[in-house]
């Protein structure tokens, strides 16, 4: 049988594939009994007088750097919590990361879709890779090694005032350089507001107006995505098919049943939310205009490799039939430098709204 890859707590960690993730935990605690060749740092938001104010305030429009380190080291832990008044504030902060002193971010999100709170609203849930834990807590357990240098920004589009942001990055720190073939964490936000509907549509074989959760050039491995959406329409928007198209394939090699089937979920998700270590739908809706959802995948049983380029997709609706509202964040590991992400779209068209349905014909 072969052997599968985890990602946690900063570890690559091969185990079977039908481990499971209490399977997975017992290896980690296992290696407990193994010296350890870094030193733990933690960069946070702590008062530096000594009292209890632990946070920062972030005004409209301005920029909190959460982490500035020379290299070599891995961030194994990112642990975020905000207070705000300002509705949607997880839509409106947005969260970037750079590594080796680059100057386009590997990591570009608004904070809450970063963390899998893709409705700009909290919720509880537990991953292997991501968790939000009660109360507001926001937390990543993806490793990010650097060679040289690590810089971690948040930045305010919102209209008021952030009156706290408390952080706590935890990160190994190496005496000798990472590998030369070490792959570079990112992650990469994309909307469709609303998805063009194709209702004419029957058969889509090649993903034509797929929508896109990522693009990338180079050599890596897709690691996941966390997706919501909101519908304009009644009626049940998962028939759409996953594609991936490795390599600049024309066919997609990997070609799913359906949307809930890609997750990990089975029948529109029962009606009932759930969330597992590798796959969930903590936000599940009813199946009307208006209906909000939320869901999960991580391939860190197989991550999903590609030697030139990636081309991750999902249809919406059957043959791209739907036009609900689709929010995404895709999370993978690659070589520098990575394709040009595509701009930011700006904060209030990131707030979910019920959209009129845009219709195309071929």
């Amino acid at each position: 049988m072969n052997g599968g890859l985890y990602f946690l707590a900063g570890c690559f960690l091969l185990v079977a594939p039908a481990a499971t993730v209490g399977q997975a935990t017992s290896d980690l605690l296992s290696r407990l009994t193994r010296p350890q060749d870094y030193r733990l740092k933690r960069v946070s938001s702590y008062d530096r007088t000594g009292g209890n104010d632990d946070y920062r305030p972030l005004a409209a429009g301005d920029t909190l750097t959460l982490l500035d380190e020379a290299g070599p080291g891995e961030i194994s832990h990112v642990w975020i919590t905000i207070a705000s008044r300002e509705r949607f504030h997880l839509k409106k902060l947005v969260l970037r990361m750079y590594w080796d002193g680059e100057s386009s971010p590997s990591v570009e999100a608004p904070v809450g879709d970063f963390f899998g709170l893709g409705l700009g609203e909290y919720a509880l849930f537990q991953s292997v890779p991501l968790s939000v834990g009660g109360d507001k807590a926001l937390n990543s357990f993806f490793p990010m090694p650097f060679q040289n240098h690590a810089r971690i920004t948040l930045t305010n589009e919102g209209q008021r005032e952030a009156e706290a942001v408390y952080w706590n990055i935890d990160l190994r720190a190496y005496k000798s350089a990472i590998p030369a073939d070490t792959l570079y964490f990112h992650a990469q936000y994309r909307q469709a507001t609303p998805n063009h509907a194709f209702p004419e549509n029957k058969i889509n074989l090649e993903g034509k107006e797929n929508y896109v959760w990522v693009e990338a050039t180079g050599r890596g491995h897709f690691a996941g995505v966390t997706m919501s959406v909101v519908e304009n329409q009644d009626g049940w928007w998962g028939e759409g098919d996953d594609m991936f198209f490795v390599d600049g394939e024309k066919l997609p090699s990997i070609n799913g049943t359906g949307s809930e089937d890609y997750f990990l979920g089975a029948w529109d998700f029962g009606g009932k939310p759930f969330a597992y270590g590798l796959f969930g739908a903590p936000i599940v809706g009813a199946e009307l205009q208006g209906g909000r959802w939320s869901v999960y995948r991580f391939h860190l049983d197989s991550p999903i490799p590609f030697t030139k380029s990636l081309r991750a997709t999902i249809e919406h609706g059957h043959a791209n039939d739907r036009g609900d509202n689709f929010y995404s964040v895709a999370y993978w590991y690659q070589t520098e430098p990575h394709r040009a992400f595509p701009a930011l779209p700006p904060a209030e068209s990131r707030v979910p709204r019920v959209l009129p349905v845009t219709k195309k014909q071929e």
